[in-house]
């Protein structure tokens, strides 16, 4: 904050408390003219009469302890520009000592999650629970509270990965994060090929399409677009080509959705978790999404994942 700011601030705020103080103490007393005091006044305003009253001896006394207040409390904290109080309290430093505290009393919970294989972690229903608030917590602006997604964020509960689905693949997505792109490509394959390739798409997925279109299709989508899909459209995880065979969709599977995608191309960010989650709690993570994937119908479910549902 400049100093120009910081004055500024500092000088709106004290002003505020010495101006009402000064009107305080100019109210204590009613003016002394013709009207003897606890009689009318001569101002009536919608039908509401006013009186030659003092202001209420508590309400003066309970307005001198608020004044009292703040000056004792912009001495200790920060509120006076860039000065921060004879006590140097910080948000920062607040958050830091209870993250501190909360390392102390979970961090060992942790460390035995951490400790434990994935698969087997996997199994764990305590854990689950654990692990499925903290995706609540994490995860679910982006891939909602049950892991399925929305146009734009993986479904997370299908086992059909970009980037693959083993638990070193899970904890290396968390920890790094994911970034993801396809070109627009109306310009490389022509935009009277859009639609052919779209419906040779949705062939190689088992959804309705157009056989004529798809025909033309297919020797465009073997020539350009198996670079990164590969000649059979199962995708590349090395690079985070989707498989197009598996009739999962991140921006919508329908004819219209396709071309769109072919033409203006896509593109997507997970962010890296790993600094602000830790390695122990990205391991659980990781458990947790490996759940869902592969064990979700062949174990009991967590409560909490029922009544999420």
């Amino acid at each position: 904050m400049s100093h120009f700011w910081s004055a500024w601030i500092t000088i709106i705020v004290v002003g505020n408390i010495f101006f009402y103080s000064w009107l305080l103490f100019r109210m204590r007393k009613m003016p002394k003219d013709d009207v003897p005091s606890g009689e009318k006044r001569h101002h009536v305003f919608d039908g509401i009469e006013e009186y030659n009253n003092p202001l209420p001896r508590w309400w003066m006394w309970l307005f001198c302890l608020c004044n009292v207040f703040a000056v004792v409390y912009l001495s200790l904290y920060p509120g006076l520009g860039s000065f921060k109080g004879l006590l140097g309290w910080t948000s920062t430093k607040q958050w830091e000592q209870q993250k501190e505290q909360a390392d102390m009393k979970y961090g060992p919970i942790f460390a035995k999650f951490g400790a434990t294989p994935i698969p087997d972690l996997a199994k764990d229903m305590q854990a689950m629970k654990v692990a499925q608030r903290l995706f609540i917590n994490t995860c679910a602006g982006c891939h909602g509270p049950n892991a399925q997604g929305a146009k734009g964020f993986p479904n997370l509960t299908t086992n059909v990965w970009l980037f693959g689905g083993t638990p070193d693949d899970l904890v290396n997505t968390i920890t790094n994060g994911r970034v993801g792109m396809m070109p627009p490509m109306a310009a490389a394959i022509g935009e009277d090929s859009v639609p052919a390739v779209a419906n040779y798409v949705l062939k190689i997925s088992g959804q309705k399409y157009d056989k004529n279109l798809a025909e033309l299709g297919e020797p465009k989508f073997k020539a350009i677009c198996s670079a990164c899909h590969g000649q059979d459209g199962k995708g590349n995880k090395m690079i985070g080509a989707p498989n197009l065979t598996a009739g999962k969709w991140i921006f919508g599977g329908t004819l219209n959705d396709v071309e769109e995608t072919i033409r203006q191309g896509r593109s997507a960010q997970m962010p890296a978790h790993g600094d602000f989650l830790g390695k122990d709690k990205v391991h659980l993570l990781a458990a947790y999404i490996y759940y869902l994937a592969n064990y979700q119908q062949s174990v009991s479910q967590p409560t909490d994942v029922k009544e999420s549902q």
